[in-house]
């Protein structure tokens, strides 16, 4: 990952914050830390500008959502919702306020760091020569667009590589058929709910012994979860 990659982290836990801001540092991040989201909105807006936004959901001040909503007046920055709120509705909420991804805590520092990898690599910041992203038996190549199962390639239409893609890179997120619908094909897609079924049934046909990794969420809709039992 380039040295010039710059993250602002927003966490008003000063543990947490510090050893996120160190471990990333560590890994060749630049990283502006801030604990509220007065000061977040202060560095967005004066600083030059940032490669990634790691938002927490939950701020002393002025609450995380609300920092999004202003991030998203001005910017297309990929934010990443850190947050210990775990419901259905709250991650509905951050994606619908355009948020890229969510995390819920407590989590790992080594996942936090694939995530934006991941994320970086979606949007183009990512470092080319390593462009796998890896789930259980599956790995895609984002550069040429191919998957592979348990190191097999398996073909894929344009449109189940943008869904497994964006799966694989919300690992764990529950989402619904309307949010996928926006956030993987956006407004110059035309189709309904039933696309989305439609595609995760050719998914999962495909996928055969490794179907389970996308789970049917019953009222919802999807998430991407990966399980080591087949």
């Amino acid at each position: 990952m380039s040295n010039c990659t710059k993250i602002l982290l927003v966490e008003d836990d000063n543990k947490l914050r510090n050893t996120i801001q160190d471990y990333l540092g560590m890994n060749s991040f630049s990283v502006t830390a801030c604990a509220d989201g007065s000061s977040a909105i202060h560095s967005f807006e004066n600083e030059s500008p940032f490669d990634i936004i790691l938002l927490d959901g939950m701020l002393p001040d002025i609450d995380g959502f609300d920092v999004l909503k202003r991030i998203r007046e001005t910017s297309d920055v990929p934010v990443i919702i850190l947050s210990a709120r775990e419901s259905e509705r709250d991650q509905l909420s951050g994606f619908r306020l355009g948020a890229d991804n969510y995390i819920t805590k407590p989590f790992l520092l080594s996942v936090l760091k694939e995530h934006i990898s991941a994320l970086l690599l979606r949007c183009g910041g990512g470092d080319k020569h390593n462009p796998y992203i890896s789930k259980g038996a599956l790995r895609l190549n984002t550069i040429e667009r191919k998957v592979y199962l348990e190191e097999t390639e398996i073909n894929t239409t344009p449109r189940e590589y943008d869904l497994l893609l964006f799966f694989m890179n919300n690992e764990r997120v529950v989402m619904s058929r309307d949010t996928i619908l926006d956030r993987v094909w956006g407004d110059s897609y035309f189709g309904d709910l039933r696309t989305v079924d439609t595609i995760v049934k050719q998914l999962r046909k495909k996928l055969g012994d490794f179907s389970g990794y996308i789970v049917s969420v019953y009222g919802i809709g999807y998430k991407f979860e990966v399980n080591d039992e087949k």
